[in-house]
């Protein structure tokens, strides 16, 4: 798996666990100084993405320099010029449906012409 999905399911994991226990324990002391309703999720969304925040650059400096290691290696390869399997599948299914000139399938400049199954 790569490793900025980890690092991002990790992260908002820790998130909606700090977030769930902020709800659940947060109301009574923030009703006791006269704060509740909309508030009480607001100060706990805000705590949990503090708290999410400060684990994840603690604990996570690791999968979070092998994150930054791919998108750095994404960027080289595109800025060569190399492209993925996906992208160049694509990329023939383009040209394919709008002909080597891009402007359809036979060069007459009608794409919508064609029917489904690509001949006449």
């Amino acid at each position: 798996m790569r490793p900025w999905i980890v690092y991002s399911l990790l992260r908002f994991g820790i998130f909606a666990a700090v977030f769930a226990l902020l709800v659940t324990f947060l109301p009574l002391p923030l009703e006791s100084i006269g704060v509740g309703g909309f508030i009480v999720y607001v100060v706990a969304a805000a705590g949990a993405a503090l708290i999410s925040f400060a684990v994840s650059y603690i604990f996570f400096g690791r999968l979070r320099e092998a994150v930054a290691v791919d998108v750095a290696e994404r960027r080289a390869r595109a800025q060569r010029g190399e492209v993925d399997d996906d992208t160049a599948e694509e990329d023939a299914l383009i040209e394919g449906a709008h002909g080597p000139d891009g402007d359809g399938p036979d060069g007459d400049g009608d794409v919508a012409a064609a029917p489904p199954g690509g001949s006449r």
